[in-house]
């Protein structure tokens, strides 16, 4: 694979689950920015949100990612935030291939728990419904590809091998 695939979206849209059989199926390393972030700082993303904040989140967010484009490429899963910070999708542009996985609200709402994500304190379903109009821009300004992700794991893991941006990399 020439280029990292880094792949966008809400938190519950796929991306770490899709990332790994993604990987798998690539013959590729996979990176969950999360796990790098938590191994990096040492604790946990919630103790990050609740020490530091979502502006100090960020900043550990985008040094995982500045690592992320230094190492050879790979299938990354971001966090749902990540296009929050224009220099963020700047590296992805300049770095990679950013595959937007586009999940319908009822589909993540059934699949996030709220113990165990910060920015989902208090209405869940309407905390969901206002980050989503934040970063729906983000997410469509940020993406080579858009992947509207209401398939199986398998049926969604090979249509996205057949991205054409997917297929110009490999």
């Amino acid at each position: 694979m020439k280029k990292t695939i880094f792949l966008i979206g809400m938190m519950g849209c796929g991306k770490s689950t899709l990332g790994k059989r993604l990987a798998a199926k690539l013959n590729v390393p996979f990176l969950d920015l999360d796990d790098d972030i938590v191994a990096f700082e040492g604790r946990s993303i919630p103790d990050i949100f609740a020490d530091v904040g979502d502006a100090g989140f960020r900043i550990c967010e985008t040094a995982a990612l500045r690592r992320a484009c230094d190492g050879e490429p790979c299938v990354v899963a971001t966090g749902g935030g990540i296009v929050t910070r224009e220099e963020n999708i700047e590296l992805m542009r300049e770095n990679g291939v950013v595959v937007w996985l586009n999940r319908p609200l009822d589909h993540i709402r059934a699949d996030v728990r709220q113990d165990t994500r910060p920015n989902l304190a208090g209405d869940v379903e309407e905390r969901l419904r206002t980050l989503m109009a934040v970063r729906e821009p983000l997410y469509r300004k940020a993406a080579h590809a858009e992947y509207v992700n209401r398939m199986t794991l398998g049926v969604a893991v090979s249509e996205l091998c057949e991205l054409d941006e997917i297929k110009a990399i490999l």
